[in-house]
């Protein structure tokens, strides 16, 4: 306290760390407790607890706060004015909530940072570390995050679909990454590329050309009007991957009686297994996982995905998923704060930035 009775934010006190996950959706931030701030997993201890597919999570202290705004992207890659414009005032309100005066560390998990994330790089650390006193800061990928929130600190390969699709895998020395291209260059597999192969079946039917469905021309007429108009409304719109993943359910919907799209979904199935086999280590029993809103669509995509998954990566183990990306970057934030953070680094994927005095994190980095 300073002698006027204001908390400083350099003053000891309560620590915790921020999580966030920046995606096509929206941004979510939430706190959580580090050091002690641990749950075990479901039968840990047991037998079945080693062998189980939860690592130890970190508890949250609040459900996460959400701006239901995308982080723009401007001629120099993601937004960082626009990330922080949201971020700030959710990060202040969850630390007073908490009642806590010190960030041990921040994780940013962001869609696209990959390619597309030099401002963050230039600009968020010395912004959080002056807006917030932030010291330790980890810039991840969401493919990363998707990563660390299903599988945790352990080698192997997780296939991430919602509109877009990617899989990533390490063997915990580097990251192994496949597609993930965007939906004109590939995600093949994903939510858009499924909702665009049923609505060009759509078309061929509509046409009287071999190869398309009724059925699904039945199902695109009943969510986008009559046929001549799709191009005109899907051509102009900004969101066109959304609206092309809008369609996909209807295919996996329809997937059990039309053969037509039983095949997309076959077909999409067989595109994410060989983005797993690239990306999963080639050796040992590595663990591969499901994540994304994609699976939601239920057996219908799972089915086919299993059988392909099992031809092309027959030595991995196919293990649900933990948690999500929030969770994920929620590990890594707790990881970084305790000095214990074992995944691999790199420039584009997972990158920590740390000021002095922090001197086991410099030795992480120069690993």
């Amino acid at each position: 306290m300073t002698p006027g009775g204001e908390t400083r934010r350099d003053a000891p006190g309560p620590s915790v760390v921020l999580a966030v996950d920046s995606g096509g959706s929206g941004l979510r931030a939430v706190l959580a407790a580090h050091g002690t701030g641990y749950r075990p997993a479901s039968g840990a201890g047991t037998a079945a607890g080693r062998e189980g597919l939860t690592a130890a999570a970190p508890i949250a202290l609040s459900d996460p706060l959400t701006s239901g705004e995308p982080v723009r992207t401007g001629p120099r890659g993601i937004s960082a004015a626009h990330l922080l414009e949201q971020l700030l005032p959710m990060a202040r309100r969850l630390m007073d909530d908490a009642g806590a005066v010190r960030l041990g560390a921040v994780a940013v998990g962001a869609a696209g940072l990959a390619t597309l994330g030099d401002e963050l790089r230039e600009e968020l650390p010395a912004a959080l570390e002056r807006e917030l006193g932030v010291r330790r800061l980890a810039l991840v990928a969401d493919a990363v995050t998707a990563y660390t929130g299903a599988l945790g600190p352990r080698a192997g390969a997780v296939i991430a679909a919602g509109t877009g699709m990617i899989a990533i895998g390490t063997d915990l020395t580097s990251w192994r990454r496949a597609d993930g291209w965007g939906h004109l260059l590939g995600d093949c597999g994903g939510g858009a590329w499924i909702g665009r192969a049923g609505l060009e079946a759509a078309l061929r039917a509509f046409d009287g050309r071999q190869g398309g469905s009724p059925e699904l021309l039945a199902g695109a007429e009943e969510v986008f009007g009559p046929m001549p108009e799709l191009p005109g409304r899907l051509y102009p719109r900004t969101d066109r991957p959304a609206v092309l993943a809008s369609f996909a359910p209807q295919v996996a919907a329809r997937a059990g009686s039309d053969p037509v799209a039983a095949d997309i979904l076959r077909t999409a199935a067989r595109h994410m297994a060989e983005s797993a086999a690239a990306a999963c280590p080639p050796d040992g029993e590595p663990l591969l996982a499901l994540t994304g809103g994609l699976f939601r669509m239920g057996e219908p995509l799972l089915a086919p995905l299993r059988e392909e998954l099992a031809a092309r990566v027959p030595h991995a183990r196919l293990v649900p998923a933990a948690g999500d990306p929030l969770d994920g970057a929620l590990r890594i934030a707790v990881a970084l704060a305790d000095g214990r953070l074992t995944l691999p680094q790199d420039d584009r994927m997972l990158s920590v930035v740390a000021e002095k005095p922090y001197p086991e994190i410099d030795a992480l980095n120069s690993a």
